[in-house]
């Protein structure tokens, strides 16, 4: 693994990294985050009883709209052409929905923080949908389970 900070320049200021050289590749990548809660709020997602309406189609949403704008809030983010996008959402127990967001792209730079940024924001709207009975429901961990494709190679979570 290269330990080399990119997105510092020869005076040591943020840039975003030049990536007109490197190939254009298939690249893919999944991020997970969790969301926990009153075991009552999570049987009212399931059963469609959030006075704001379906929460997990709402959250869907905004993790497709979040992964499309990523490079618009995160600041040394490349504007990508995403390929695809999908956000999943499964039961742990009784108190946790986890989130996996599954982001792909043919280009010459990753989709890591897309799919970060997806699986966040899905889970932000999660809380906002549901907060009026449940303000103590916790996000996270939050991170990336896996990416394919470009020079660094495959990564993929070793489960500790």
């Amino acid at each position: 693994m290269n330990d080399e900070l990119t997105h510092f320049n020869d005076q040591q200021r943020a840039k975003m990294v030049d990536v007109s050289e490197k190939e254009v590749t298939k690249r893919v990548a999944v991020a997970v985050s969790k969301i926990t809660m009153k075991p009552e709020t999570l049987l009212r997602i399931r059963e469609g009883q959030i006075a704001k309406g379906d929460v997990l189609a709402v959250a869907q949403v905004a993790g497709v709209m979040a992964a499309k704008k990523t490079w618009e809030i995160i600041p040394m983010c490349h504007p990508l052409p995403l390929t695809g996008i999908d956000i999943r959402f499964s039961y742990a127990d009784k108190a946790t929905l986890d989130i996996e967001a599954t982001v792909k792209t043919t280009g010459k730079t990753g989709v890591e923080m897309e799919a970060l940024t997806a699986a966040s924001a899905a889970a932000l709207t999660v809380y906002d949908m549901c907060k009026a009975m449940d303000k103590e429901m916790v996000i996270g961990p939050t991170y990336l389970q896996s990416k394919t494709g470009g020079k660094s190679g495959d990564f993929y979570r070793s489960e500790a």
